[in-house]
């Protein structure tokens, strides 16, 4: 996307923004499911994290395919949801991670490592459809953050059941649901300052009102 220093808002999505969104979408769906699903068979924090990491994201794709067409302010106003959503899920993980540790349950590593590979393969798919739409404004950047973390997110989550497989402890498990909740955090944050750039560069550039007394005699 081009740029001035007069800073003009974009006249629409980037050509094939709004397909790549939808897909994006009923993919991140699907595998929550799945990982919803596998999470309580197997009983792992990481698993679980992603799961519902899967729902976020496809909640973010809704509200991006809702606000697509309108001004970058409100573009803003959306990543800068998704910000926040992202940095609140981070938190999230760290408690379940530290509830788990306290009460010393071990998660079934062969589970863990098979769903978490099916969901590497989807979030693969996902993130190179995306990725060329990575350095738009704040609301494309945060898509483009969730696939990239989420691709992350599995292959830690396949290094932890080798770990759990490997020491018969939740310890590994417990490590990559840490790493997961702070990717979440340290990106949901980027995603934020992103997002009050875009709605202060819309602000001004939008035409000022006059002032009341301005024509009077």
């Amino acid at each position: 996307m081009a740029c001035s220093c007069s800073a003009p808002e974009p006249q629409g999505p980037a050509p094939g923004f709004r397909r790549a969104l939808w897909i994006a979408l009923w993919i991140n769906l699907a595998m929550f499911l799945v990982e919803g699903w596998a999470s309580f068979q197997s009983g792992s924090v990481s698993l679980m994290a992603d799961a519902i990491d899967f729902f976020g994201d496809s909640a973010n794709y809704l509200l991006s395919l809702s606000v697509l067409s309108m001004g970058l302010a409100w573009r803003g106003r959306a990543a800068m949801i998704k910000g926040l959503t992202m940095a609140a899920f981070g938190l999230v993980v760290w408690l379940r991670a530290l509830w788990v540790a306290q009460s010393g349950l071990t998660p079934e590593p062969l589970t863990m490592g098979a769903v978490g590979f099916l969901a590497l393969i989807a979030n693969v798919v996902v993130a190179l459809m995306l990725f060329r739409f990575r350095s738009g404004d704040s609301d494309m950047r945060s898509v483009w953050l969730c696939s990239r973390n989420d691709a992350i997110g599995n292959v830690a989550v396949m290094a932890a059941a080798l770990g759990v497989f490997g020491t018969g402890t939740a310890w590994p498990d417990l490590a990559v649901a840490g790493i997961m909740g702070t990717l979440a955090m340290t990106a949901g944050i980027s995603v934020v300052r992103h997002a009050r750039s875009d709605i202060a560069a819309a602000r001004a550039s939008s035409p000022q009102p006059a002032s009341a007394g301005t024509g009077s005699n």
